[in-house]
Formats: structure tokens, sequence, C-alpha cells
């Protein structure tokens, strides 16, 4: 098992992206770029995105959770964007509907295993709306890296 990669460096602030694939591709090139995922990621992330939405209409801040398969993964990643402006991502378990998502965790597990664990761990931030707010608001991403840290502990990952 493989330590989860998580510092500053994966925080992007004001992630500019007029579409989902745009914010995808930025955060994804961003991992690709570290080394932590294959050339292959972005290309899965978007089509696994466009086959299983990952949008969560979550109390004051919509989220979104894009993710794909292990065999993309070099170093167990989560990667965390913050967007300039609300981009539509489809909603999880729905056909048409779709919902402005703020705030985007791209998920990038060597292990499916581990991916359900995060996602579990994830859920509970998703539902605590003052959190949600503070990571819209704060500017310092070593503070948003802790809160995330207070939240999650990746060491059982």
């Amino acid at each position: 098992m493989t330590k989860l990669f998580f510092d500053e460096s994966v925080i992007l602030m004001e992630v500019n992206g007029e579409t989902k694939e745009a914010v995808l591709e930025e955060m994804g090139n961003n991992l690709i770029q570290k080394g932590l995922v294959k050339d292959s990621f972005v290309k899965a992330v978007i089509a696994r995105e466009k086959e299983f939405a990952t949008g969560l209409p979550t109390a004051g801040v919509a989220v979104a959770i894009p993710h794909t398969d292990v065999e993309h993964v070099n170093t167990k990643t989560i990667s965390v964007g913050i967007l300039k402006k609300p981009v539509a991502f489809g909603i999880m378990g729905e056909e048409e509907e779709t919902v402005n998502v703020e705030l985007v965790f791209m998920l990038a597990m060597d292990e499916t295993h581990s991916q359900l664990a995060l996602l579990q761990k994830l859920m509970e931030i998703f539902q605590n709306e003052e959190t949600l707010k503070y990571l819209m608001k704060e500017t310092d991403a070593t503070r948003i890296k802790e809160t995330i840290e207070q939240q999650i502990d990746f060491t059982t990952l």
C-alpha cells in the first residue's frame, strides 16, 4: 500500500475552465506534470465523467468527485480545484440533471478499495456546509490542505 500524495501543489486555486472538460483537463494536466498519473489519465477521467457523472448538489457549495480506473495512476493522490466560477457537471445517478459545481475533488487512486474508502471519508466533508464554504473562501493552499487533513486521515487509505 503506497502513501497518498497530498500537498499544496495539487490544490489549484481559481481554476478557470468554462466547461467541466476544461476543468478536468487543467486539474489532470497538473497531476501529469507532477508524474502522479499517466498521460492517459485526463482522457480517461473525461470519458468516465460522460458515462458516470460525479456532481453532487451538496448544501451551500456543489462539488464534483471525478476519478477513473487505477491503471491510469502512478501515485495515489487527491487534487482539489476551487473554481473561479461555477461549471455545470452532471449529477451523480441522474441521467439529464446538472449542478453548478464550485469545488472539485479529483481522485487518482492506485487501488480500488482505497478509492471507496476515500469516497466515504469525503462524504463527511461534503455533508458539512461550513467546511465547504470555508474551502471556497480560503486563499491559502496550506490552510486548505490542513483543513482537509483534519477531516480525513490519509494514513488509513
